[in-house]
């Protein structure tokens, strides 16, 4: 990502795993125009170009936010105790379970954006799917996401069988519902980093500022469900089942805001911004905040 051209200086900002989140260039007017992580990814191939912001079927990133959104409300719906009552636990439970294909179709194809992304020595023709890639922040985001959704998968999957025993629910059940929720706290918050450049950030104008601060928000909401819905053995009740359900709405809910603000972030402008202007006494190009 470094790349070095005339009259350009590259200055990158890198965090974990030794991940560039943005880079600088300075042009030979001394203006530094940034290229950052998630704008490069989110805007690969001008998919602005296909169709508009709430109806765009040929558009990966289109196609995106709509599964997340319909696997959120499947979440949120199977959550209202109300629902449960009236389709019955047989049904509410496949509800779960199908919420969480679509988030694994969402997160496959979001894992494959980050791919596509990555620079041509990396994946040459942009065909593989099993890549390694450690010092791309998207990269471990997605993968993680992608990860914690086969976690749902199998969680909710079991849950659906009937008269299952104790043991068998808190491990076919309860742990990957617990190590799903970790893995999407994980990536949630290396998405937050990537926009934000660092742990702290303040930019309400942008697209992207707010759908990884609710998708993180989402992420503590369902940890706090996993953690309340642990399987008591002695009783074979959760610890917390209120709480449990809570949980998962509000999760789901946030989750569900943060797919649809995936819509407006897919066609916004991108055209090239200048960051700040080169600091002549030494030789940096000056960082200021903002996307």
């Amino acid at each position: 990502m470094n790349r070095r051209g005339p009259g350009r200086e590259p200055y990158a900002r890198r965090h974990g795993f030794r991940a560039a989140t943005f880079v600088d260039h300075v042009r030979a007017d001394g203006l530094v125009v940034r290229w950052e992580s998630r704008r490069h990814r989110k805007h690969l191939r001008a998919e602005a170009a296909h169709g508009s912001t709430w109806w765009a079927p040929r558009a990966r990133g289109w196609w995106i936010a709509v599964l997340f959104a319909v696997g959120s409300a499947l979440f949120a719906f199977g959550a209202l105790p109300s629902y449960a009552v009236a389709v019955g636990v047989r049904w509410d439970t496949a509800t779960f379970f199908v919420g969480s294909l679509f988030f694994t179709a969402a997160a496959f194809l979001t894992y494959r954006e980050a791919v596509d992304a990555a620079p041509a020595a990396q994946n040459p023709s942009r065909r593989r799917v099993l890549v390694f890639q450690p010092r791309r922040i998207d990269w471990w985001a997605s993968a993680v996401q992608l990860a914690g959704t086969l976690y749902f998968n199998v969680s909710t999957g079991a849950a659906m069988q009937v008269d299952l025993a104790v043991q068998s629910a808190d491990r076919y059940v309860w742990r990957p519902d617990a190590i799903g929720s970790i893995c999407f706290l994980v990536a949630s918050a290396l998405a937050w980093i990537e926009v934000c450049h660092g742990w702290i950030a303040w930019r309400p104008r942008s697209w992207a500022w707010w759908i990884t601060l609710v998708n993180l928000l989402g992420s503590i909401a369902f940890g706090v469900s996993a953690v309340a819905s642990y399987i008591i053995v002695a009783t074979g009740e959760l610890r917390n089942a209120e709480r449990a359900n809570l949980g998962t709405l509000v999760g789901a809910g946030f989750f569900l805001i943060g797919a649809l603000l995936l819509l407006p972030e897919r066609t916004e402008r991108t055209d090239a911004r200048p960051a700040a202007r080169r600091d002549d006494q030494n030789g940096k190009p000056g960082i200021v905040g903002g996307a």
